[in-house]
């Protein structure tokens, strides 16, 4: 991580993912796929490098005789991408209207 950012989080299906997961305490599998609008295996690399990290866990459970996969963010998680949006909110600020940085 440097000055806030993470680049774990920063890929945009990943950047997703916490966004969406921030708001919940987790969300299944097929939610986050079908929002994303990727499939099975794209969701199943990006989850899989967000938990190598220690930001998501994955929960399987048992119903009517199907696996259901749900995603929560740890702890962890939710505080780097809380510092990881700071600094994106950071950035934006620092940059006027016109597009060209404030002196």
């Amino acid at each position: 991580m440097r000055d806030g950012f993470d680049e774990v989080i920063h890929p945009l299906n990943r950047l997703q993912i916490c966004a969406m997961l921030s708001r919940v305490e987790s969300l299944s599998f097929s939610t986050i796929r079908d929002a994303l609008a990727v499939s099975d295996s794209v969701l199943s690399k990006q989850l899989k490098v967000l938990q190598e990290a220690g930001y998501v866990t994955l929960r399987k459970e048992s119903f009517n005789s199907r696996i259901h996969a749900w995603v929560a963010l740890t702890p962890l998680g939710r505080t780097v991408f809380t510092a990881h949006m700071a600094e994106l909110r950071r950035v934006a600020d620092d940059v006027v209207t016109d597009g060209r940085p404030r002196p």
